[in-house]
């Protein structure tokens, strides 16, 4: 939509996400990252924290993508992740009638940052999509008659002799 700031935002999780179902039934999950900056200072040749933003954060279930549900199995307090979404003001009221704002990201994307730590992704299956065509990669097939080679084995398409194809470092 017009007039949406997108924003991207790296920073540590400050709490493990919270996954509820609301009123209506859809899911959500909210969690907040905090992200400092950090400069190094010659006179002391040492590296010195900024100020440091907290930025609530709420991911949604869809009918495509479990996102929320994916969140909260996947991350927890102290993560470093990389969030991108929708910067959005939301307006409520509060037990004693009073009417605050509060700035959200609305995450469309998340992961773990892999500065410092590594991961391993495991691709959700997919239940029904385009034309209710399988999720990943087919191959190219067009028909769903066999089973489809895997490209990317090892070995496949590969001269012999070929180093890269065994997966060896002899040369």
């Amino acid at each position: 939509m017009a007039g949406e700031t997108t924003i991207t935002i790296t920073g540590n999780l400050t709490r493990d996400p919270e996954l509820r179902t609301t009123g209506n039934g859809h899911t959500v999950c909210n969690f907040t990252i905090a992200s400092s900056t950090r400069q190094y200072n010659r006179d002391t040749n040492q590296w010195e924290d900024g100020d440091t933003l907290f930025l609530n954060c709420a991911a949604w279930d869809s009918t495509h993508a479990a996102l929320a549900s994916n969140i909260a199995s996947s991350l927890s307090k102290g993560m470093s992740v990389i969030a991108q979404g929708r910067l959005t003001q939301r307006t409520y009221e509060t037990e004693d009638h009073e009417r605050r704002t509060v700035m959200e990201l609305r995450v469309e994307h998340i992961g773990p940052s892999l500065r410092r730590a590594t991961a391993q992704v495991v691709r959700q299956q997919s239940t029904g999509g385009f034309a209710q065509t399988p999720a990943g990669y087919t191959g190219g097939a067009t028909t769903t008659t066999g089973p489809v080679a895997d490209p990317f084995a090892q070995g496949a398409g590969m001269p012999e002799g070929d180093p890269w194809a065994t997966g060896t470092d002899e040369f």
